[in-house]
This record gives C-alpha cells, sequence and structure tokens, in this order.
C-alpha cells in the first residue's frame, strides 16, 4: 500500500515532484510546532513565567507560519497544474501523504517534548534574565547553543510516561473535543482543497468553505479546550492541581492530537464529498 503511494505521490509529480517534496517538509516543520506548543503550559507551570514563555514559544510560531505562508502557494500551484493537465483526480494520493506526515510530525513532536521543555525551559529564564529577543536567538544559533542543545536531547523513558497509565482526574470529555477538532483542522483545507480537484468549476467556491469546517474547530477549541487548560496553568500556579495531573492531562491532549490527525485520513474524501455538494447547493 505504501509503495502504491509513493509511485502515485511521484506519477502525478512530474516536474513538480520537488515541489511536493518541499510542500510535505513544511508540513512536517508546521505539526511539530502545533504539537510543541502544549509544552508551553508545562514551561509556564514549572518557571511560574506564563507571560514570559508564551513570549518566547512566539519565536517558533515565527517558524511555522513563515512554512505556512510558502505551503500555501506551492500547494496551490501543484493544484492548478494538475488539473490543467487532467490529473486532479489523482490528486487525492498527494493529500494522502501529506495527512501521513501530519501524523508523524505529531509523534515526532511528541518524543521530542522532553528535549523542548528542558531547552524551552533555560530559554525562558534567560529571556526573563536579559530581555532580548535578538540576543536569544543569537545565542541559539550559536556554537555554546548548539552544544547546550546536544547535551540537553533527552529521549522519553518510562519515568517520564508513566503518569499516563494513569486515567484519574483525566478530562475525557476535552480531550474527545481536542481530538475531534484537531481532526477537523488537520483535514479542512486539505478536503475543501480536493473537492476543487473533484469539480474544477466550482474550486473557489469549494476552498472558500475551509474556513467554515476550520471554524467550527476554532470555536470547540477556543470555547472548550483552550478555556480548561488556562483555568487547569492557573490552578497548579496556585496549588490547587498538581503539577503531575497537569503533565497527563497535557500529554493526554498530545495523544488525542495525534490520533486526530490519523481520523483525518478516514475524513478526507467524505469531507470532500459533503463540501463539493454544499458548493453545488449555494
Amino acid at each position: 500500500m505504501v509503495l502504491v503511494y509513493i509511485k502515485k505521490l511521484f506519477h502525478i509529480g512530474g516536474n513538480m515532484g520537488f515541489k511536493i517534496i518541499i510542500v510535505l517538509i513544511l508540513t512536517f516543520i508546521i505539526n511539530i510546532v502545533a504539537t510543541l506548543a502544549y509544552s508551553v503550559r508545562i514551561v509556564a507551570v514549572k518557571t511560574g513565567r506564563i507571560a514570559v514563555a508564551s513570549a518566547v514559544f512566539s519565536l517558533l510560531t515565527l517558524v511555522s507560519r513563515t512554512a505556512n505562508s510558502f505551503q500555501a502557494p506551492l500547494l496551490t500551484k501543484k493544484i492548478e497544474v494538475s488539473i490543467k493537465n487532467g490529473q486532479a483526480s489523482e490528486m487525492l494520493y498527494m493529500f494522502r501523504w501529506i495527512l501521513i506526515v501530519s501524523t508523524i510530525a505529531t509523534i515526532f513532536g511528541a518524543f521530542l517534548m522532553p528535549t523542548f521543555i528542558k531547552l524551552f525551559t533555560k530559554a525562558v529564564e534567560s529571556f526573563s534574565a536579559h530581555r532580548s529577543m535578538p540576543r536569544l536567538m543569537l545565542h541559539a544559533f550559536s556554537k555554546s547553543g548548539i552544544e547546550q542543545f546536544k547535551n540537553n536531547i533527552t529521549i522519553p523513558n518510562k519515568q517520564s510516561i508513566s503518569h499516563i497509565k494513569s486515567f484519574k482526574k483525566v478530562p475525557k470529555k476535552i480531550i474527545l473535543l481536542n481530538t475531534i477538532a484537531c481532526s477537523l483542522l488537520t483535514v479542512g483545507v486539505l478536503a475543501s482543497t480536493y473537492a476543487g480537484c473533484l469539480s474544477p468549476d466550482l474550486r473557489t467556491t469549494c476552498i472558500t468553505l475551509s474556513s467554515i469546517v476550520n471554524g467550527m474547530a476554532t470555536i470547540a477549541m477556543a470555547i472548550f479546550v483552550d478555556p480548561y487548560l488556562s483555568v487547569m496553568t492557573d490552578d497548579v500556579i496556585t496549588g490547587k492541581c498538581s503539577e503531575e495531573e497537569f503533565k497527563r492531562c497535557v500529554f493526554f491532549i498530545i495523544g488525542g492530537f495525534i490520533v486526530g490527525t490519523a481520523f483525518a485520513q478516514v475524513l478526507l474524501v467524505p469531507a470532500a464529498e459533503v463540501i463539493l455538494f454544499i458548493a453545488r447547493i449555494i
């Protein structure tokens, strides 16, 4: 099955095969940053500096947004060329690969969590002391910064994941909502774009409808998931909740994120058909 997907991917790639690889690399970067975003709250709790942790993380957010700004036009260009060459229906394989890479990146991001928490904690402490973002960036790419990264690489062990085995005080409804929202956010743009491939005449309408799918997921995150994590973060700092309980919640939410990106594979075609149906009747 994997070999078939690889052959199909490069068959539709043609002269744009290199650009497809770039799209997959950018997808990998975007999803790693999205996964590591959850660890910011752990660092905020660990250091007691919520605002500073958010400010430092904005550096990684810039990387994600830059990758996203390059990914969109490359993907759109590939679609336009495929429609012109009569290969639009075969684009499904490329979307499948984007989703596969999204899941792999999310798993890899979860694997990097212990290392990132250590490095990010030091970055927050450094920024608090020097209060200079340019200085922090220069240090990150300096020889000592790279050496520090190597020394802080941490492989997840039994001790670091032991608390995941316990389901005590785990907000199951919040995790389920987060999983569904992540699925919708992952598949939203791709499903609407694939719907446009199936019906090129309605391509613009289908792509516009992606905002409805993403909007529903964003609303769910903004109303239920983010507020819950924010309150829980404050509860840890004020002593109403233990740090272990908080970490357990965050790790289960990241697990939901992984499941959500994987489940997006199932949603891709049905979501595209629903979007295409709506585009035809409005």
